[in-house]
């Protein structure tokens, strides 16, 4: 015969109800609405979204080498397998100029920068619509998805930076003092990519044929600028007409002009430290970074409804 334990009462203290609970207590309320038809950069906003900005470079890190049987070696690949078929076919059979150092080493150089340009560009392009359901459900400042896939490309740039170095090192040549300018090239380069990021990103969201597209934009930057090249071959007068024209000065517009050429300076000792173009392709680089910012804001407010 079994027995059945009987629980005493216990008195427990009775909740509220939902009805008797006061409604005089203010509650937080967040409005969000569109800034103003065109607007800069809110820096108060991005600072405050600094750990969601952290966490999308490291997520971009992490899927770049997830589930990659060659993982970071994909970072060396890239630019050393473009080397290699470049000093084939313009080093030895093209015979193209390489400022009196080996071709191999000229034209790694300008791979380099040119490679982290290209990638930060392509990744900064597709940000958005990568992340299309991310942005239809909650809010945060949008910009934060190009501009982390520009930095997290960093990490590539350093990798073939390693390699570099190996690679002058193979062939005794040593950087001169121009290395000191590398912080300031390097943040060209960085700003030529968010600028031209933020402006094809904004596009590629509701123009959907840009994505496309980028793959022969990429091509044609990389020949508009000096990598498989030099500077030196852009005659610095051409006469069309009564008209005198400078090729080479219009030329260095270009900003990755003066990032490549910097790096060849710097580290190869091709040429002095080319600060006309650097200086030039600073004004070019702000004025893209300045008007792509304003744009990505100006349509900033579309993005959730075209997503």
């Amino acid at each position: 015969m079994s027995s059945a334990l009987i629980e005493p009462e216990i008195d427990r203290p009775q909740t509220p109800d939902a009805a008797n609970i006061a409604t005089d207590v203010p509650v937080p309320v967040t409005v969000v609405e569109p800034d103003s038809a065109w607007s800069f950069i809110d820096f108060h906003e991005l600072y405050q979204f600094r750990d969601l900005f952290r966490f999308l470079v490291w997520r971009n890190i992490k899927v770049m080498y997830a589930q990659s049987t060659l993982g970071i070696a994909w970072a060396v690949i890239q630019p050393l397998f473009s080397m290699l078929v470049f000093t084939i076919i313009f080093g030895k059979l093209a015979k193209i100029e390489s400022d009196g150092v080996p071709y191999a080493v000229f034209s790694f150089a300008a791979l380099v920068p040119w490679t982290y340009f290209a990638n930060s560009l392509t990744e900064g392009t597709n940000s958005l619509v990568s992340n299309a359901n991310m942005i239809s459900k909650v809010y945060f400042p949008r910009m934060i998805l190009p501009l982390s896939a520009v930095l997290s490309k960093l990490v590539d740039f350093s990798i073939s930076m390693v390699v570099l170095a190996g690679l002058m090192a193979w062939f005794r040549m040593t950087p001169n003092w121009g290395i000191l300018a590398l912080p300031l090239l390097i943040g060209l380069m960085m700003l030529t990519a968010a600028g031209l990021g933020m402006w094809l990103t904004a596009l590629a969201i509701q123009y959907r044929d840009v994505k496309y597209a980028m793959s022969f934009l990429v091509q044609i930057l990389m020949y508009a600028a000096p990598v498989v090249y030099s500077v030196s071959i852009i005659p610095e007068s051409y006469q069309w007409g009564e008209l005198t024209i400078n090729p080479r000065l219009l030329y260095s517009f270009n900003p990755m002009v003066g990032v490549i050429e910097g790096f060849r300076s710097a580290l190869l000792g091709t040429r002095a430290m080319p600060w006309t173009e650097i200086g030039l392709g600073s004004l070019t680089a702000s004025v893209i970074a300045v008007t792509g910012a304003m744009y990505f804001r100006r349509k900033e407010q579309i993005f959730a409804d075209v997503a």
